[in-house]
Order: structure tokens, then C-alpha cells, then sequence
């Protein structure tokens, strides 16, 4: 009896012990399980608007990343660059795609975080636009976000807003998301912030829907199918991270309008 009933009780507990650990509450500070897939170089995306048989282009997206030194200690640097007709301005990144406007523009962001925690520590953002130069720099800390005091024509330098529990930079979200242990299943429940906003730091949730295979720059590619809905329910957004680095090749957000933003991977 007991070697029937004991091997049933324990697959039952494994079961429910895997399930419990499918979820999984991130705060700076621990190291991340899949930081070694971070690496350096550089990724382009192409942003447009689809509706219909239309598509019509936003802006090219590319993100640099770095793991280098800063003041002695190993770091990730992640330098962005906005590039296009219409880019959206500093809004939560939640929002920033339904704000397009029409507008030539630049957008420079630089952002530093800890090795291997991800734990941000600066943020800076310049924006040239309407023939406007607008200088914006944040500095993170374990109970708020302040305005970088050194940071010369910052237009910040007063902001600060407080954070109950230390939060991740969400500009740096495509990174931080690639260096998760992404599988069957999984959850994150992820505290964000975007510099500048008005809205505090918050928890999101990024589950992993299923796996489907989309065409890459080089081909089909296996994928890890990763959804949140950016606490408004009813909504949805789609990301299509590679299963071998994990890095994301796709990403899908329907607009209020109807059209849907994608962001996809050209290089």
C-alpha cells in the first residue's frame, strides 16, 4: 500500500510545487537565472502600424547593448536610438505607442544597470524635436528616483518619485525580459518604472502563452510566445522571444484605433 500511495503523494506535491514555482515575483537585487544570455551588439526594429493590408512605417528602433565597466564594476549598458517620421514621446511604455504623432524625430536614450542584477542605476534620454532639445536624466535608488543634480540642461533635475520597493528601468525592457528563465508555463510579475512618468512604480505580469515558430531574418525560428496585458485588462501584448538567446524577434500591441503596432527584428 504504501509504496503505491507514497509515490502518488509525491508526484502530487512535485506537481504542485512546480506550479507554485511557474510564478515568479522579480525585484532588483537577486541575479538574473539567464543573464549570460545578454551579450553585446547591437539589434535594429522596424516599427509600423498594420490595418488591414496596410502597413504603413513609424520609425526604426535599435537597441546597443554592453557589458563593460563603470567606476571599477561590471555593468549593462543599453543604448537606444529612435529614428523616424513619427516617434512617440516620454510616456510609461504601455502607452507610447497610441501617442505617435506625425513629427520628425530623434531620441537618445543611455541606461546603466548592475551585472548580473539588473538592478538600474541611471537613466538619460535627449529628444530633438520641433527644433526643441530636451535633456531628461534620472538616477535609481532602492526608495526612489531622482533627478540626476550633474547632469548639464537637465530638464529633471528637481523630479523625484518615491518607490515602496526598488523597481527595474521599463525602457530597458526587451533586455531584462531576454534574461528570464522562460519555459512552458512561466510568469513574471515584474516591478517597473519608466523615468519621468507621473505613475508610480508598478507590478506587471509577462506570462509565457505557448510556443509558435515565425519567420526571422534568417528563417523560421522557434519561439516562446509571451503576452501581458500592462494592468488594462481586456488588452493585450505579444512578444515572440527566440528560444535558443531569447531575444526578441517580434512584438504586437493592438491600439485603441484598431491597428495594431508591431515591432519586428531586420537585422
Amino acid at each position: 500500500m504504501r509504496s503505491i500511495v507514497f509515490p502518488a503523494l509525491a508526484l502530487l506535491f512535485a506537481s504542485f510545487n512546480h506550479a507554485q514555482a511557474a510564478t515568479e515575483t522579480l525585484s532588483p537585487g537577486k541575479t538574473l537565472s539567464r543573464i549570460a544570455l545578454l551579450k553585446d551588439g547591437t539589434h535594429h526594429y522596424l516599427r509600423y502600424f498594420k490595418s488591414g493590408d496596410s502597413n504603413v512605417p513609424v520609425d526604426i528602433w535599435s537597441r546597443e547593448v554592453q557589458i563593460t565597466e563603470q567606476n571599477g564594476e561590471k555593468r549593462i549598458r543599453i543604448r537606444q536610438r529612435w529614428d523616424g517620421a513619427a516617434i512617440p514621446p516620454s510616456a510609461p511604455v504601455s502607452t507610447q505607442a497610441t501617442q505617435a504623432n506625425t513629427t520628425a524625430a530623434t531620441k537618445l536614450l543611455d541606461s546603466w544597470a548592475q551585472f548580473p542584477s539588473f538592478t538600474p542605476i541611471s537613466h538619460e534620454r535627449i529628444t530633438d524635436k520641433d527644433g526643441k532639445h530636451l535633456v531628461e536624466g534620472f538616477t535609481f535608488s532602492a526608495d526612489k528616483i531622482t533627478g540626476m543634480k550633474d547632469l548639464a540642461d537637465n530638464s529633471q533635475k528637481d523630479f523625484v518619485m518615491p518607490s515602496a520597493v526598488a523597481t527595474y528601468n521599463f525602457e530597458t525592457d526587451i533586455e531584462f525580459l531576454q534574461t528570464l528563465p522562460l519555459a512552458a508555463g512561466y510568469e513574471a510579475r515584474v516591478n517597473f518604472y519608466h523615468p519621468g512618468s507621473t505613475s508610480a512604480p508598478a507590478y506587471y505580469s509577462f506570462k509565457v502563452a505557448g510556443e509558435e515558430s515565425i519567420a526571422g531574418p534568417a528563417g523560421n525560428v522557434d519561439c516562446w510566445l509571451v503576452t501581458t496585458d500592462y494592468n488594462r485588462p481586456g488588452t493585450v501584448t505579444k512578444f515572440w522571444f527566440a528560444k535558443q538567446s531569447q531575444i526578441m524577434l517580434r512584438q504586437e500591441a493592438t491600439m485603441p484605433d484598431g491597428r495594431t503596432l508591431v515591432k519586428t527584428l531586420i537585422d
